[in-house]
């Protein structure tokens, strides 16, 4: 049988709302009394109903987080630091993953608003947001997360992925290349179609140099090795392991000395590939952070218009092996 609030107040000597204070507001206590309560909370077993809080609060302490693939360690980073923000204000965050498909990332955005989280942090499938509107408009605080809208009437935090793709262009120019092959995909995903344009701005600078564009169908190491076997700029480092693996089982091919690669995100095995592979860093842990914070803020504005803020961070180059050789 479960321990009710009741069962405390009456071992503790006190009140059902001094109980209530203790688990709420404990400061506002005095600590003699919390004293009391909290060892007839030890004692009895007692576990708080949240659901019934939450019920009568109208918002939980979660915060529910949609990324395109959990799988991907950019996503898993991101997702720490929106935790280890989250419970810096007693807040959990609840992972849901999209598949990159729009069915599922509504489906989820239902459940979430079903649960009455405190807000979602989101990477949007696609641009169509109308979803997300409405969600907002029904009292959910939404953040985008990795990108930003095209309206820019959402929250954001993104990182220039533009002048992320010019940066990986001009590093490989440096070295000397001139036939260099983006792939990444789908294209539509506006992260990997701002990568491409910066790619394409860095080539428009130099007549010499050519880029070829191959279009995969998902940022997988499975994708990558698809195009290794075709065959570099990567769309993300996953897709650029891929390449790497292929590349290093073909007679006569080296990395660096016939192909030099470059990955996008910097994640953990990045610097642990067969060849250490160059990337461009996004701070991820910190994103994930920002993006609790923007919604925090958002949801303290209350019914008030809430303040759209745009944080954007820029990204950097980080040279290993696959570009440069020892």
């Amino acid at each position: 049988m479960a321990i009710s609030v009741r069962d405390v107040a009456k071992a503790a000597g006190v009140s059902v709302g001094t109980v209530s204070n203790v688990l709420n507001t404990p400061d506002k206590v005095a600590d003699k009394t919390v004293e009391k309560v909290q060892a007839a909370i030890d004692k009895l077993g007692f576990v708080r109903n949240d659901a019934a809080r939450q019920l009568r609060a109208g918002k939980s302490r979660s915060i529910g987080l949609v990324v395109l693939d959990v799988r991907n360690p950019f996503f898993t980073d991101l997702a720490r630091g929106a935790e280890d923000a989250a419970r810096d204000v007693n807040m959990s965050v609840l992972l849901a993953n999209s598949d990159e498909i729009a069915e599922r990332e509504l489906a989820m955005l239902g459940l979430f608003e079903e649960q009455r989280v405190h807000g979602v942090l989101v990477t949007p499938v696609s641009d169509d947001l109308e979803p997300f509107k409405k969600a907002r408009d029904r009292g959910t605080p939404i953040v985008l997360v990795d990108r930003k809208s095209r309206d820019k009437n959402f929250s954001s935090v993104s990182v220039d992925d533009v002048a992320g793709g010019y940066l990986a262009i001009k590093h490989l120019i440096s070295l000397g290349r001139k036939k260099i092959l983006f792939a990444g995909g789908p294209i539509g995903i506006q992260q990997v179609s701002d990568r491409l344009k910066g790619a394409q701005k860095a080539i428009a600078e130099h007549a010499d140099v050519s880029l070829e564009v191959v279009s995969c169908k998902s940022l997988t190491v499975f994708e990558g090795r698809a195009v290794g076997e075709v065959i570099v700029f990567a769309a993300n480092d996953l897709v650029a392991i891929g390449i790497m693996q292929v590349c290093l089982n073909q007679p006569g091919c080296s990395i660096p000395k016939d192909l030099s690669l470059i990955g996008y995100d910097d994640i953990a095995f990045a610097s642990t590939a067969i060849v250490a592979l160059t990337s461009i860093r996004q701070p991820t842990h910190e994103m994930g952070a920002k993006a609790v914070e923007l919604l925090m803020d958002i949801a303290q504005d209350g019914d008030a218009k809430p303040r759209v803020r745009h944080i954007e961070f820029q990204p950097e180059l980080v040279v290993r092996d696959s570009t440069v050789a020892k």
